[in-house]
């Protein structure tokens, strides 16, 4: 990849990472409909931890406190404290997606060299957006959430592993379908983003160290800042988006874009 190429794509990683439209399905189809050659580990490692510093960076002070409040319920062996079930709850709704990804890894790994493949998931992201926003009721605060209902999040987090089911637009409508509020289950959505980008990122780093790369590491320095910048945008505009209006448009585009592909248009 050159500058140019590796610069819109880590825009689109940093754009696509948090918004409802899958990063890993722009990832698979961008490249195969402007005819670029594969994106390759090294350079996906780069851009993803763009996206793992941004999120760390905009929920530092949330991340304290959770980290704090498991500390302090573990010495006093209590969970009266709401924000010490949260960060208990988000450990135990990242079960699913971490024992499926280590278990079917190869599978999922194959799908990405298929990007109809990808667009049709893309449908069934547009399909849980439409149907969340039309069945939620969005009237439970993350003060309330259960235990049962963090894990069904979490296990709704396992689809994301498939390219074009996107990762946050699957936790959001399983947020939104329990019956969460849009801006609750979003920020639910992206605290539990941390651990599981923080470890596929981390195995994927283990498995880039020693191979031979076909960008030159300024490159994807370069693509890093720019993922990153672009991921902190992208959080701060959908959490200010999802407490006034739905997540329709998201919808509508992940189903152009998957025509698109689907019917010859692009590609």
């Amino acid at each position: 990849m050159n500058l140019w190429q590796t610069i819109f794509l880590a825009i689109l990683q940093g754009t696509t990472e948090f918004l409802p439209v899958s990063s890993s399905g722009h990832l698979v189809l961008l490249p195969y409909v402007l005819g670029w050659p594969d994106t390759g580990l090294a350079l996906n490692v780069m851009l993803h931890l763009g996206s793992v510093i941004a999120i760390i960076a905009y929920f530092w002070h949330d991340l304290w406190a959770l980290a704090r409040a498991a500390w302090d319920s573990l010495r006093q062996r209590s969970l009266a404290d709401p924000q010490a079930r949260l960060a208990w709850q988000l450990a135990c709704a990242t079960v699913p997606a971490a024992v499926i990804g280590v278990l079917f890894e190869d599978f999922f790994e194959a799908l990405f060299g298929y990007p109809r493949a990808a667009a049709v998931f893309l449908l069934g992201t547009a399909a849980m957006i439409l149907l969340a926003e039309y069945i939620g009721r969005r009237v439970h605060h993350l003060d309330s959430m259960t235990w049962k209902h963090a894990l069904a999040i979490g296990l709704a987090q396992t689809l994301a592993i498939l390219p074009g089911l996107s990762r946050s637009g699957s936790t959001i409508s399983a947020g939104l379908l329990l019956g969460y509020r849009r801006d609750e289950a979003t920020r639910f959505s992206f605290l539990l983003a941390i651990p599981i980008i923080l470890g596929s990122g981390g195995y994927k780093l283990l498995e880039f160290i020693g191979t031979e790369t076909a960008t030159p590491f300024g490159i994807m320095l370069i693509g890093l800042v720019v993922s990153a910048v672009t991921s902190y945008l992208a959080i701060a505009g959908l959490l200010a988006i999802v407490r006034r209006n739905s997540l329709w448009p998201f919808a509508a585009y992940c189903t152009l874009l998957s025509l698109s592909v689907l019917t010859g248009l692009l590609g």
